[in-house]
């Protein structure tokens, strides 16, 4: 029995997002209705996401991923990991989602 898992834990995730929190640190925030809103919690409210693991999606902050862009956000999408997205400050919400494929139910 050594080297076995003994428990799973069930999530409604369909789709992980990982968003960069030191890009969006950086920016002050930058999306939102008044522009001071974390692209990662923006992006949760837009979609109505419920949150942790009984979401349709997970959009998770994670550390600095190394691309560092002046003013944009990095956002990578598990599921495509070939292709990185750099959002800039302010980018519509419906875009990026829409970029993303993550849709509004």
């Amino acid at each position: 029995m050594e080297g076995r898992l003994k428990r799973r834990v069930p999530s409604n995730w369909g789709q992980t997002i990982l968003v960069c929190a030191k890009c969006s640190k950086k920016l002050k925030g930058g999306f939102g209705a008044k522009g001071r809103t974390p692209l990662a919690k923006a992006l949760r409210k837009h979609l109505g996401l419920k949150k942790g693991r009984k979401a349709e999606a997970g959009i998770v902050e994670v550390k600095c991923m190394g691309v560092c862009p002046r003013g944009a956000v990095t956002v990578v999408d598990a599921g495509g990991p070939r292709e990185w997205l750099l959002v800039p400050k302010g980018t519509d919400l419906d875009v990026v989602a829409g970029e993303l494929g993550l849709g509004r139910d």
